[in-house]
């Protein structure tokens, strides 16, 4: 299976998520790459959305390879299995996590550019990503959102490896996936256009969504 781009993989998710229409789901974009596929959703179930900020520790000379991830409130989540295979050393993982940090701290004064941020305490929250190789960043998203109380974390992604599902089942209410393919290889090979979008265009869905755009 190849999706054209993010919004189509959206509109494919997003007819998995129709039993959640009507329920005013709050739809949780991972930037960047996820933002289309959850404004995608969006439009299809209705109810809000907005971001959740997370960072991939991607391993050193292979970035889209998540050795684990960081989110808002310090929340950090190690792959050991990816960190065992890849021989990451602390040393390298440390260099990593500083610079995903950095990084982490730049998007979150972006945040004050976008809509006051939207409560999750009591919503049932759609944590939405473009895929999932490892699950680590999802993973991460699940606590930051699990620590403000919603009373239901969905996490939907339009192609994720076993392994990844496996393991957000662990943490998550509900997993919805449409593509899991036996070798996944890297979640950009699921998608004809997967260019890396600009802070930019995070900014513009967001505020066309909440401008009823």
């Amino acid at each position: 299976m190849h999706y054209p781009d993010r919004f189509a993989a959206g509109r494919t998710l997003g007819g998995l998520l129709l039993h959640l229409r009507g329920i005013d789901p709050l739809i949780l974009g991972l930037p960047r790459g996820g933002v289309p596929v959850a404004a995608a959703v969006r439009a299809l179930i209705g109810g809000d959305l907005d971001i959740l900020l997370v960072r991939k520790l991607g391993v050193p000379g292979q970035p889209e390879l998540a050795m684990g991830a960081i989110g808002e409130g310090g929340v950090r989540v190690l792959n050991s299995d990816v960190l065992r295979r890849a021989r990451v050393t602390p040393e390298e993982l440390a260099r990593v996590e500083r610079a995903e940090t950095a990084e982490l701290s730049r998007r979150t004064e972006l945040r004050g550019e976008l809509p006051p941020r939207l409560p999750l305490t009591g919503r049932t929250v759609v944590l939405v990503d473009d895929g999932m190789a490892t699950g680590a960043t999802a993973a991460a998203a699940v606590a930051v959102a699990r620590a403000q109380r919603p009373d239901r974390i969905v996490v939907a992604v339009p192609v994720a490896s076993g392994e990844a599902l496996d393991r957000l089942r662990e943490v998550a209410d509900e997993v919805v996936c449409p593509y899991a393919p036996a070798d996944l290889g890297g979640v950009g090979g699921a998608y004809v256009d997967f260019h890396q979008l600009t802070d930019g265009e995070v900014v513009e869905l967001l505020t066309d969504a909440n401008s009823g755009g």
